[in-house]
């Protein structure tokens, strides 16, 4: 397939002194620009005021909302004078109430988006557009269950040949696997699935060393591989998308040269937990209009996350080259949440970012429970804060600067909320336990009162709580007024019954993830690295002794918050039980979020109406045979399988004595002390078997064993 005409280049130095590449910006798509088969037919030539009012409106809205919400705070708080903590706690107010206002404003410019929206171009039975460029289907995994993985895989390919666009496509399985198992496992499922599906344009690359994990994994492909296409769609080990949403991507890009990456709106299938089946109705209810909103003043500068999208691989290939960041882990190194700083590079460069929320057709699954979420999301929070030191790199547009703000924001404000509850508590402790200076040493005509407003305070919390939930009561309202949309939610009653449950289980929820999130920005800010772990996609069960161990925290400072409440005054408890009581039954919320539930509540469309190629994927996931051998055993018994493994493997090159493997000298030296292929197996560590698993000649040693 030949290498790239231009490879990526790596970006010498520090990033912030990278320099600006020109471009101009492209008038951004909203579902109302939408052509007939819901892509864009052509982007219109540059029109900066086009985008200028609407990105004004969301800043002047947010501004205007956290000024009138100050200002009442200050009312508040300015009763008998401000003290040093109301000072510290209104600044915090003020941070936190942007964060919520900003939110508000790009939800509610999502709701009338979404008000006047038509759909209908997106119908299952729409002819699929021609196309005539040729794309690359590029799943990276590490460490994934391979019958389901395949099972998926065949569900997309199966869906794109009903499309008679299949021969456009090839499909890459890039695995990073670690586990010996799972890698020959790997193969052994690609090999079945290859003969199921009958195309020979299936192909597998396993990398010895995962070096930059996923970005390098899509890096390294793109230097060997990538001349010969034009564009590649990014997977996830768990997406799924269907072959009309893969065809009508790519007519995007044919249609639209200066578009470099089309975001898809992933949405989240097969929840069984209480815990994932309430982030899948929060995903489908809420997330078209809150992507909605975002799309509307994005526009061609939008965001990337890292999976169902599609990509143009010269504009990849040549701008998106990633940087190391100075300094040791968690801060320096490879980055970690790789596609946000992805697309500010091309972006930068004057490619078109766009998101299509209302494309439908492309699905992800969610974490089982809510400790596999925030194990998930402790990696995030790193990524997300190392792009502190990506944020000033110079020629950046603004709006990519927001987004990687907007990641970092996501984080931080779960200890300011932590810092706002904790000072708000101290006032409150200070006023009841330490007698009040009246009069100050120096001059003054009157006393300093340490007061608030009680009435008024409950009202500004008011205001805040409407700010919250009103962009949920809205998406609502949304689905009340579509009869369609309705009956795939299971009617206004069920769909408004959803909403209040979810509103409960998630304000439960809340306090325990402030915590984590809170302790995560605590360790990374102490330079502990968080690593990647392979994430679980079963059922959410978790033993009891690891409740007790990870929900501890959190129960401890709900016991803090309550005594310390409770000793001022029963009004305070009250008025402090919302967070209270999350954090003191952390543990039972933890165990009973994590156990599969009955789908009579939390309905979606999907689940009611699963399209084809989610109701081929679970079909296929169910009928798999997941019984397997050894990696070693595998490869012993299947002759067509240990062809396969070594002609995957790379030549072997000079070994020089500072790249000797540990590893496969010592799983030699076991090797060659065993008599029998059943001994040597026995006493080899997983380490070892991998090593040898990337040698033809140890491997060929081993399985010659008698």
């Amino acid at each position: 397939m030949g290498a790239l005409s231009k490879a990526p280049r790596p970006i010498a130095g520090d990033i912030a002194t990278q320099r600006l590449l020109p471009g101009e910006s492209p008038l951004p798509m909203a579902p109302g620009d939408l052509g007939k088969h819901g892509v864009p037919d052509r982007i219109p030539a540059p029109v900066a005021s086009a985008m200028a009012w609407r990105r004004g409106l969301i800043l002047l809205s947010t501004a205007a909302l956290t000024a009138g919400g100050g200002y009442e705070m200050y009312r508040v708080l300015e009763v008998g004078g401000v003290t040093v903590l109301e000072a510290m706690v209104l600044a915090l107010f003020l941070v936190l109430l942007a964060w919520v206002a900003f939110s508000f404003a790009s939800a509610l410019a999502g709701f009338f988006v979404l008000l006047t929206y038509r759909p209908g171009a997106f119908a299952p039975d729409a002819e699929p557009p021609a196309i005539a460029s040729r794309t690359a289907m590029l799943l990276p995994t590490y460490n994934e269950d391979p019958h389901r993985l395949t099972a998926r895989l065949r569900a997309i390919i199966e869906s794109l040949e009903t499309t008679s666009q299949g021969k456009l496509f090839d499909w890459y399985v890039l695995s990073d696997s670690t586990d010996p198992d799972i890698w020959v496992a790997e193969e052994k499922a690609l090999l079945a699935l290859r003969q199921a599906v009958g195309t020979p344009r299936l192909y597998y690359r396993h990398r010895a060393e995962n070096t930059a994990r996923k970005a390098g994994n899509i890096s390294e492909w793109i230097t060997r591989f990538g001349g010969g296409y034009d564009f590649m769609i990014v997977l996830d080990a768990d997406s799924l998308m269907s072959g009309q949403t893969i065809v009508r991507l790519v007519h995007a890009m044919e249609s639209n040269p200066s578009a470099g990456l089309v975001q898809t709106l992933p949405m989240v299938v097969n929840a069984r937990s209480l815990f994932s089946r309430v982030q899948q109705f929060a995903g489908r209810l809420y997330g078209p209009m809150i992507a909605a909103g975002v799309a509307w003043w994005h526009g061609s500068e939008g965001n990337y996350w890292g999976h169902n999208a599609i990509i143009r691989v010269k504009a990849f290939a040549e701008e998106a080259a990633l940087p190391q960041l100075r300094g040791r882990k968690p801060f320096g190194g490879h980055i970690l949440s790789h596609d946000f700083v992805e697309a500010a590079l091309m972006r930068r460069a004057g490619w078109g970012i766009y998101m299509l929320p209302t494309l439908g057709g492309s699905y992800e699954e969610v974490p089982p429970s809510l400790l596999d979420f925030a194990a998930r999301d402790r990696r995030w929070c790193q990524g997300n804060l190392q792009h502190l030191a990506v944020v000033p790199a110079r020629g950046l547009h603004w709006v990519s600067r927001v987004h990687f703000m907007v990641g970092i924001g996501a984080y931080l404000t779960a200890p300011l909320w932590l810092l706002f509850l904790l000072l708000g508590m101290l006032i409150s402790l200070q006023a009841r336990f330490v007698r009040p200076e009246y009069f100050s040493k120096g001059f003054s005509l009157f006393p300093t009162w340490p007061a608030q407003d009680p009435v008024l305070a409950i009202w500004v919390f008011v205001a805040t709580m409407g700010l919250l939930l009103l962009p949920k009561l809205l998406s609502l309202v949304l689905v009340w007024m579509r009869g369609s949309v309705r009956r795939q939610f299971g009617g206004a009653l069920r769909a408004s019954a959803g909403v209040l449950a979810e509103i409960i289980v998630s304000a439960l929820m809340a306090p325990v993830m402030m915590i984590f999130q809170s302790i995560a920005v605590i360790e990374i800010l102490a330079g502990r690295d968080a690593g990647w772990q392979t994430q679980r996609r079963d059922d959410g069960t978790v033993e009891r002794r690891e409740l007790y161990r990870k929900y501890g925290v959190p129960t401890l400072c709900g016991v803090a918050m309550a005594a310390s409440a409770y000793a001022v005054s029963l009004p305070l408890l009250l008025w402090m039980s919302p967070v209270i009581v999350g954090l003191l039954f952390a543990v039972p919320i933890g165990a009973l979020t994590a156990k599969p539930v009955s789908g009579r509540l939390f309905v979606t469309p999907e689940e009611r109406e699963p399209p084809p190629v989610l109701r081929r994927a679970n079909e296929l996931s169910a009928s798999a045979d997941v019984e397997g051998s050894p990696a070693l055993v595998e490869l012993r018994q299947d002759p067509a399988l240990l062809a396969f493994h070594l002609a995957q493997l790379p030549p072997p090159c000079p070994i020089r004595p500072d790249t000797v493997d540990a590893n496969l000298a010592v799983g030699r030296a076991k090797v060659d002390a065993s008599e029998t292929f059943e001994e040597a197996a026995e006493h080899l560590s997983s380490r070892e078997i991998f090593s040898i698993l990337n040698d033809g000649s140890a491997l060929s040693t081993v399985l010659q064993k008698r």
